[in-house]
């Protein structure tokens, strides 16, 4: 379906934070979790989301009833184990971890009931976006293999956002596109620095692997995109950041709208850098005016790596811009 993305997000956390801008101390209930936060990014984008996750106990019943209230439309399994979630101390201007309850790994009938529901949802959609689960341990790496290749072999376009042995599994499933960050990359092996020649080296191993497309983000410097079989750095403006975290799900979600909507790839990756730079001027992940986003993008640029020119759009991509609402 045109216009439509399941974002696979196994293992949903609550996030409490407690702040205090005034003199008043201020608790506010959030969800959180890689998938929901690109799916709050994408609903963001006027794109509409099928969100697929497993859910228990009572954080599990807070946590559907708070995604609800998004605008999110969520799909749900039920397992026995009550779902996760931790609480920070954002007073004082840092970020204080407090308590965190970790949950434990998908049973097999849990995971048997979400990957169906998964792959149910997905097949009705025109991309699928997989997300890591916060601990890696909760879901195994195989069930992304499964799912990518399932989704893929039947026409939707499924974007990964992994690393390690979930990285690993998704590539032999065909996805067709790949975003991971310089650091995981070097963390995995994958890449033996950070420099652009062995950053460059990863993409095409990547893509040998089984991704028709990749991206890698670089914090604060141009991500590198490999698109068909041209490799380009993506230069974005430069914006002072509020928040630091959460560019890199902002940068996928903004490619998956797009594709959802038929666009091209060079609009995608241009579209999500624009999500990922403006989502480090806000206080809260997955978050961004689609207006800003959208004037963002015309200030990004995509130059072929080892020439010194720019490749502009062409008006054939402009026109297909993700529609903004």
């Amino acid at each position: 379906m045109v216009g439509h993305v399941m974002v696979f997000a196994p293992a949903p956390q609550l996030t409490v934070t407690i702040e205090q801008p005034a003199e008043a101390v201020e608790i506010h209930l959030h969800p959180g979790g890689q998938g929901l936060w690109q799916a709050r990014m994408i609903t963001s984008l006027g794109v509409p989301v099928a969100l697929c996750a497993s859910l228990g106990g009572e954080t599990g019943q807070v946590l559907q009833s708070l995604i609800a209230a998004e605008g999110i439309d969520l799909h749900t399994t039920t397992r026995t184990a009550t779902s996760g979630g931790y609480v920070h101390d954002r007073r004082g201007g840092t970020r204080t971890e407090i308590a965190e309850a970790p949950e434990p790994p998908l049973g097999r009938h849990d995971l048997d009931e979400l990957y169906n529901l998964a792959l149910a949802e997905g097949l009705r959609s025109a991309v699928a976006v997989l997300s890591r689960p916060t601990d890696p341990a909760i879901v195994p790496p195989d069930v992304y293999r499964r799912l990518a290749a399932d989704l893929g072999s039947n026409g939707v376009k499924v974007v990964a956002d992994l690393s390690g042995d979930h990285l690993s599994a998704v590539l032999e499933g065909s996805p067709y596109f790949v975003k991971v960050s310089h650091d995981e990359l070097v963390a995995d092996g994958r890449a033996a620095t950070d420099s652009v020649p062995d950053l460059v080296e990863a993409l095409h191993q990547m893509q040998g692997d089984g991704a028709r497309s990749v991206l890698i983000s670089r914090a604060d410097q141009p991500a590198l995109a490999l698109l068909e079989n041209e490799v380009f750095e993506v230069e974005i403006p430069q914006l002072e950041a509020a928040d630091p975290r959460g560019a890199g799900d902002s940068m996928t979600a903004g490619v998956a709208a797009v594709l959802a909507q038929d666009g091209d790839l060079p609009t995608a990756v241009r579209t999500g850098a624009a999500a990922g730079a403006l989502n480090v001027t806000r206080h809260g992940l997955g978050t961004g005016r689609p207006d800003a986003i959208a004037g963002v993008v015309e200030r990004v640029n995509l130059k072929e790596v080892g020439q010194g020119r720019q490749r502009r759009t062409t008006p054939d991509e402009l026109a297909t811009r993700v529609r903004m609402q």
